[in-house]
């Protein structure tokens, strides 16, 4: 396995190899020396599991993500797909015009993972990819969950809109295309949007 390409996160370190031949890319959780090293070890190594697992349930649920093809415990590492294309964001800031048909594909993405009772835990327009069909390929689920409460999945969509907002500050129409192709897909969207309104009440008083 060769590499070329590096990026260095506050978790994980994510650099491009070749694996059996096929382009992808290695994320890999080095240990954290303020930890205990059993501790350390232990939680890295959910936390690579946990990832892995809930990119394959994503995709179960119709939701394109990196496939998987190595994950090393030991090393709490993870081998995956490198996908071409570029990010929501880029896209978006680019051509802003094509701006809310993306952000409504968005919209219909997040919802489907949400019915799945997946939470994404870091939805940014830059971890998600516009694929050359128009559809749009999640990425990093290292903040993510399984198994999420209607409590989950409202601070998943409150952290959406804030940080569309913040990136895509004034593109008003797509963040309203974006919302309202959302709550058109996902289940008992009355019981989202009251929580979500909850939450932003919450962050209101506090």
């Amino acid at each position: 396995m060769s590499s070329n390409g590096f990026a260095v996160g506050a978790e994980a370190t994510v650099s491009n190899v070749v694996f059996l031949g096929r382009e992808a890319v290695m994320k890999s959780r080095p240990p954290k020396t303020y930890r205990l090293p059993e501790l350390d070890r232990h939680i890295r190594s959910i936390r690579t599991r946990n990832e892995a697992r809930l990119m394959r349930e994503a995709r179960r649920a119709g939701v394109r993500t990196p496939c998987v093809y190595d994950i090393d415990l030991s090393e709490c590492s993870i081998v995956m797909e490198r996908v071409s294309g570029p990010t929501a964001k880029e896209a978006m800031m680019s051509d802003p015009e094509g701006a809310p048909a993306i952000a409504r594909k968005i919209g219909e993405t997040v919802a489907k993972i949400h019915s799945a009772k997946i939470c994404h835990g870091d939805l940014t327009t830059s971890n998600m990819i516009v694929l050359p069909d128009g559809d749009i390929c999640l990425i990093d689920f290292s903040m993510g969950c399984s198994k999420a409460t209607l409590e989950d999945i409202g601070v998943d969509v409150r952290l959406l809109e804030r940080a569309f907002g913040s990136a895509h500050a004034g593109m008003d129409e797509a963040m309203d295309a974006m919302m309202s192709a959302y709550f058109a897909n996902v289940p008992d969207a009355d019981a989202v949007r009251k929580k979500l309104e909850d939450i932003k009440n919450r962050g209101r008083y506090t």
